[in-house]
């Protein structure tokens, strides 16, 4: 585990201790609290010892996304008890169901656009992002990615979710947002984590303007062809200060916006990778339907195209204004 990761455990241990001290000399006959102390000491002291986030049993490594979830973890997932194995079950059928209730509205329909989307993990749960939130006539959309697997990663895509739904609901601009997002999301998580995104904002006159913060490069297929709306900027959580720069255009009655994570454009098939070229013809052949027949033959050619079970987590959106 990278020392900074090692460093951010110990600084919430060193909380965690003190917290439990406060708390037994408030009420030292509370059942439980001594028991969690010593556990933290526990952890305390493997860290000092150098032996932290080994398995007590096989000496490997941890699961890191574990150890974040939970600093006091002392097993790999091979060694859990029964019990063990079934608590954790829980939890993570929990968090399943908490980031599917997390997911927007399926087939929304609001100031004068159109949408659809998939959302498949490949474990229980997700990094990926997608949230689609109509406001005052207009209709804000944002899918993203955050660096890294499992139950860390999630936490994260759930925090995502609070920052915007919380930022678009103040009514700012969107440059704005995306930049508050950016700084808050740059002190809460952990150096090397960080998420690609595009956000937009589409308007009933079929005015849309677009950040894309280090995602795969939107795809926008109608009337004027087809029109690719690369990165702009840095993903969120590398720096506090940054600047994003936002692309408008104008859409007209019919065309479509598609968004998509890299498990579509990163899915193979031996050598070969699906790529950013794969997803663009593929909209192109596709631009005259729907947004929900377009997710459906996206997710037919990737089933014809790979040679194997997903490997990441697979998020599409499309968006089509009305006619």
């Amino acid at each position: 585990m990278a020392t900074v990761e090692v460093d951010f455990l110990h600084s919430q241990l060193e909380e965690r201790k003190r917290r439990l001290e406060a708390a037994i000399a408030l009420a030292p006959q509370k059942a439980g609290l001594a028991g969690l102390l010593r556990e933290v000491d526990s952890a305390l002291e493997r860290m000092a010892r150098g032996s932290y986030g080994l398995c007590q049993e096989c000496h490997e490594m941890i699961e890191q996304d574990r150890l974040l979830a939970d600093p006091l973890v002392c097993y790999c997932l091979d060694h859990l008890s029964e019990s063990q194995r079934a608590a954790l079950q829980r939890d993570l059928d929990l968090a399943t169901q908490v980031q599917r209730n997390l997911l927007p509205q399926v087939n929304l329909r609001a100031g004068g656009w159109e949408t659809s989307y998939h959302y498949a993990p490949v474990g229980p749960v997700s990094g990926d992002y997608c949230d689609l939130i109509p406001s005052d006539g207009q209709l804000f959309f944002v899918l993203g990615d955050v660096s890294g697997k499992g139950v860390a990663a999630s936490m994260l895509m759930a925090q995502l979710h609070a920052l915007f739904r919380s930022l678009t609901g103040m009514g700012l601009p969107l440059g704005q947002i995306v930049t508050q997002a950016n700084r808050v999301f740059c002190e809460s998580a952990l150096a090397g984590q960080y998420a690609t995104l595009v956000c937009g904002q589409a308007k009933p006159s079929g005015e849309v303007e677009i950040h894309n913060a280090g995602h795969w490069p939107a795809i926008v297929v109608g009337h004027g062809g087809v029109l690719r709306i690369e990165s702009t900027g840095l993903p969120l959580g590398m720096f506090h200060e940054f600047d994003f720069s936002a692309t408008r255009l104008h859409l007209e009655a019919g065309d479509m916006l598609f968004l998509y994570t890299d498990g579509l454009s990163e899915a193979r098939r031996g050598d070969d990778e699906y790529g950013v070229d794969g997803v663009t013809h593929l909209v192109r052949q596709q631009a005259a339907r729907h947004p929900a027949e377009l997710i459906a033959a996206c997710l037919d050619d990737l089933r014809a195209f790979a040679d194997g079970p997903p490997l990441d987590d697979l998020t599409l959106l499309a968006i089509q204004r009305m006619g």
